[in-house]
């Protein structure tokens, strides 16, 4: 079977909406550019509190990393707690890790508001230790976020091989706050829900200006124009043109996904059996999980838009053949690229360039969640004026030097590591 350049989770959403592109003037009280998780969040938050809102999308909602996202509901960020609170300073660092500690149960609580089919699944997460030095992190991760409180627990030995499906992980972190969706569904559920509640939504829209005019901003397109009193920026890795600063505060890397055939039910069934998503402590990190029809997911750093389809299909043979050796031979369906923002430190950045205008990037890779956070945080802000609705404070944007040479250079290091995987050096 051919492997196929197709985004799995748009196949799997038959239903997306695809709006016109905007034509002529409209005005509204918020402007959104950007129609992924945290644009549409921001959208629907704002419109629950009464603002009139329009969205500007380039393309068609979802089409950026939202869409193109593993799925993982995680709570908290690649960094652990304390790391967090000791670069933050304890009051902001306790702030955001209690916000994006219950973003799992905002996302949930979004999905069953607004009646969103994303497949679902509230299980938790696993994060599998690869190595020694892999457990010893996980173990230090178990202990600061039960030091907060939260619900979790280092599986080890037959509790782990059982929840995990295989032999090759001596422990996995297993949280329970945590879930999975269909990342494209939730994204198309989201923009449902701010039409449904009298939101503008126009797609194939990209932005060319974006300028102050007395007392509203002026946002304008190819063939029309916004006119509001505050604008949210939520294009993050996917910000297209020189109308604004904030892409050279960030720098971009990929991150490529290769998915199965559906496998036969005892077969899916014996791969993290309980139904949860899962990672690894690897440096060049794979992501594992099914779908509901039972595909098996596996992903990594990376751009595979770069490399031959029989180069993905060694790769995910390789990794396969590591922890499920007892599958038949696999046939790999399809594969996919999203593009993600990186900050240098991992950690997002909220900006404020002007009044009346805000905008994130830098979650590097954990965008459902953060995403959904940031966009209500930001809907509170605009509505009431309190920086405390934010998980943090914003920062001045101080463009990054090297943009470009940082991406190749992290893509580079993430291709060897990846040959090394196909010719059995590493794994």
């Amino acid at each position: 079977m051919p492997l196929r350049e197709e985004c799995l989770w748009e196949k799997l959403t038959p239903q997306r909406p695809d709006n016109a592109a905007l034509k002529g003037e409209v005005t509204v009280d918020v402007c959104v550019i950007g129609a992924g998780f945290t644009g549409l969040s921001a959208a629907v938050h704002l419109l629950e509190q009464g603002k009139s809102v329009c969205v500007l999308e380039a393309h068609r909602a979802g089409h950026g990393g939202s869409g193109r996202n593993v799925g993982l509901v995680n709570a908290g960020m690649w960094i652990p707690p304390d790391e967090i609170e000791a670069g933050f300073g304890e009051a902001v660092g306790s702030q955001l890790n209690r916000m994006l500690g219950a973003a799992p149960s905002l996302v949930f609580s979004l999905v069953d508001k607004y009646n969103i089919d994303c497949q679902l699944r509230r299980e938790g997460t696993l994060h599998m230790a690869h190595n020694a030095r892999g457990e010893a992190d996980l173990r230090s991760r178990e202990e600061q976020w039960k030091r907060r409180g939260a619900p979790v627990e280092l599986l080890t030995g037959q509790a782990c091989e059982q929840a995990t499906g295989t032999t090759k992980i001596a422990a996995a972190l297993l949280d329970r706050r945590a879930g999975t969706i269909n990342p494209m569904a939730y994204t198309t559920g989201l923009a449902n829900a701010a039409i449904s509640l009298g939101g503008q939504l126009f797609d194939h829209s990209p932005v060319t200006r974006l300028e102050r005019q007395g007392q509203r901003w002026s946002v304008q397109t190819a063939q029309g124009s916004v006119l509001a009193e505050q604008v949210v920026i939520a294009s993050n890795a996917y910000t297209e043109g020189d109308w604004t600063e904030l892409r050279r505060n960030f720098f971009p890397g990929y991150y490529y996904q290769v998915a199965s055939v559906p496998l036969t039910e005892d077969a899916a069934q014996q791969i993290l059996p309980g139904g949860q998503g899962s990672w690894d402590t690897r440096q060049v990190l794979s992501s594992i999980r099914r779908d509901a029809e039972g595909r098996l997911l596996l992903g990594s750093l990376g751009n595979g838009n770069q490399k031959p389809t029989w180069f993905l299909k060694a790769w995910a043979d390789r990794v396969q053949q590591h922890y499920f050796p007892y599958l038949k031979p696999v046939e790999w369906e399809c594969t996919w690229t999203g593009c993600i923002a990186f900050t240098p430190d991992h950690l997002m950045r909220l900006f404020e360039p002007a009044p009346g205008l805000v905008a994130v990037t830098g979650y590097n890779g954990r965008g459902v969640t953060t995403g959904t956070v940031v966009g209500k945080a930001f809907a509170d802000y605009l509505c009431n004026g309190n920086p405390q609705a934010l998980p943090i404070p914003f920062a001045p944007m101080q463009p990054l030097a090297g943009v470009g040479l940082r991406s190749c250079l992290y893509e580079a290091g993430f291709s060897l590591y990846h040959a090394g995987q196909c010719l059995r050096i590493v794994i």
